[in-house]
């Protein structure tokens, strides 16, 4: 399936000179989202995980389904202040900017098999922080799914120490 025509190129957002990729039209397309979700869970389907992790706030839009069509569990990151029990952070850089992600602390435990999503690869800074997040609790990340790669952003090379899946790329 061509999964690109679903996605909505909307210029200049959300600053002047970026070309924002819009999920939300293939999310309101019922088959073409579950497609797109049926081939990232087929992805992850052999690694043997025990949870999918996700960033928000997209990449629980994309993790939750994954998570429910393996009948895995889901942990959230979150930005600081949103989570309500004990957690961890990380500082890290985005796109446009720096931010803080956190995770429960006891929200993995040593050993377990992690899947970590998200709607997009660009930089590769969220999913960064997202990793050394997982690994300082003692999760081992055994895939990373993506549901669009932007390629000229390089962020990949990142993340290059770990199975990447994207749905679709740009270059």
């Amino acid at each position: 399936m061509d999964f690109k025509k679903y996605i909505t190129i909307v210029e200049d957002y959300p600053k002047n000179g970026i070309l924002f990729k819009d999920i939300t039209t293939l999310m309101q397309e019922g088959e073409v989202y579950k497609a797109a979700i049926d081939e990232m869970a087929a992805f992850a389907r052999d690694k043997d995980i025990d949870l999918v992790v996700g960033p928000e706030a997209r990449g629980f839009v994309i993790g939750c389904p994954i998570s429910y069509a393996l009948e895995k569990g889901f942990v959230p990151v979150r930005k600081a202040g949103k989570l309500p029990r004990d957690v961890i952070s990380v500082d890290y850089g985005l796109e446009y900017g720096k931010d803080v992600l956190t995770i429960h602390r006891d929200a993995i435990k040593k050993g377990q098999r992690i899947l970590i999503t998200d709607d997009l690869l660009a930089t590769g800074g969220t999913i960064e922080a997202t990793i050394k997040m997982v690994e300082d609790l003692g999760g081992i990340v055994v895939g990373i799914a993506f549901l669009i790669e932007l390629g000229y952003l390089n962020g990949r090379e990142r993340l290059n120490n770990y199975e990447l899946f994207s749905l679709m790329t740009y270059n």
